[in-house]
């Protein structure tokens, strides 16, 4: 077993590697294109809404048919969804896919979460979560570099000729394609029975589970949505903001490869001790309000990278102890033969917050840049008291019971 999640973190690493070396030299290609600014987060929402829309459906399919074969499709769905939005030169084709790209992309990001879930001892299951977010974001980070040098470095512009923006991008599709061809051939799900696979007839749309979703856990992916909206925008626009008070774009990717390093230490020690309390709704309530604090005080600050080294560090070590907590709650709450089509209804929960939330942001960010900081704070806020609601309807029906 413990070999076996070594390799899923490998996986993970490839992932965050290959899926975010095209993001620095996204810009890039916009603008020699001439499309307008604000296309940036219609890029970005309509890959979220292609998760949004097929994480349930891959999801569901998982349950019943397994995920290797599903995971494999989608890898090369969204490497035609990638490589064709680098060469498309066409904003409109661009948006479609992008969607495509999201589509496709679902499949991996749905089930590998409920793989991990699958394969770890249920004392570990939120230890392993939160190395594999961590890994994640990590190389995330290193893939963001990655593609920068890519996009700059001499060698591999006389090479690949990858100072063409949407070389990169067909890079990146040859890339993911033999990332496919590699989980098709070593991705093994054979240790992990599931009683529901193969057995009656396949439904592409089968949400009957839908019916047992308890309030409390509706109520718990409302907050997972609000959230997702509050981490997207935090995300998206501190890059323009830093660049906005005439930072470089050197200080950004330090900063950017700084909270990958510091997710990977919040993943290894902090998501362990935590797990230890055995209160896991109140650590996920006291992470969202602290996470509202800091975000309102550091973006009011003159020095605003100092503070983001220091103080937003908090932020960025709590957000990497909340995810595995939110991922085994959810994870929790399916009945056996159903945890992809669960894990597929979160993802398309958090992907509602990320096609609302960069165009809530830049409609805000262009009235005042600190509204955006000032409402992602608010979400947090919002979603801490919906979680202290969950928690009062646990506590009543254990009392009621």
């Amino acid at each position: 077993m413990k070999r076996r999640f070594v390799w899923i973190l490998i996986l993970a690493a490839l992932q965050g590697l290959i899926h975010n070396i095209g993001h620095p030299v996204t810009p890039s290609l916009v603008m020699k294109l001439g499309i307008p600014d604000y296309m940036f987060g219609v890029f970005f929402a309509m890959m979220a809404l292609g998760m949004m829309i097929g994480a349930p459906i891959v999801g569901a399919l998982g349950d019943k048919i397994g995920k290797v074969k599903l995971i494999y499709f989608g890898l090369l769905v969204y490497s035609f969804g990638q490589a064709m939005f680098g060469i498309a030169g066409n904003m409109w084709w661009m948006t479609f896919f992008r969607f495509v790209s999201g589509v496709g992309v679902s499949a991996i990001v749905t089930l590998f979460v409920s793989h991990v879930i699958q394969i770890s001892p249920v004392e570990k299951q939120q230890v392993h979560l939160g190395i594999f977010s961590a890994t994640l974001t990590l190389f995330a980070s290193l893939g963001y570099g990655l593609g920068g040098i890519l996009n700059t470095n001499p060698w591999f512009i006389s090479m690949l000729h990858t100072d063409v923006e949407g070389n990169v991008f067909i890079l990146q599709g040859i890339l993911n394609t033999l990332y496919a061809v590699l989980i098709l051939f070593t991705f093994h799900e054979d240790e992990v029975p599931n009683k529901s696979q193969k057995k009656g007839p396949i439904r592409l749309l089968d949400f009957r589970f839908l019916k047992e979703i308890r309030p409390a856990f509706l109520v718990f992916l409302i907050a997972v949505a609000l959230m997702s909206m509050a981490r997207i925008n935090l995300s998206k626009y501190i890059d323009v903001y830093v660049i906005q008070l005439q930072y470089g774009s050197d200080d950004l990717g330090a900063f950017v490869s700084f909270t990958g390093i510091l997710s990977v230490i919040s993943g290894v020690l902090l998501v362990p001790l935590f797990h230890k309390l055995n209160r896991h709704l109140s650590v996920m309530i006291f992470i969202q309000i602290v996470s509202a604090i800091v975000v309102f005080f550091v973006f009011r600050q003159s020095n605003l990278m100092f503070f983001l080294y220091s103080l937003y560090s908090i932020y960025v070590l709590l957000t990497a102890v909340y995810v595995p907590f939110e991922q085994t709650y959810i994870g929790n709450h399916a009945r056996e033969g159903t945890l992809g089509a669960v894990m597929g209804l979160r993802q398309s929960f958090l992907s509602i917050g990320m096609v609302i939330g960069p165009i809530l942001g830049g409609i805000l960010y262009n009235a005042d840049p600190i509204l955006v900081f000032d409402t992602s704070a608010i979400l947090f806020l919002i979603a801490a008291v919906l979680l202290i609601l969950v928690s009062r309807m646990h506590l009543t029906k254990t009392t009621n019971s």
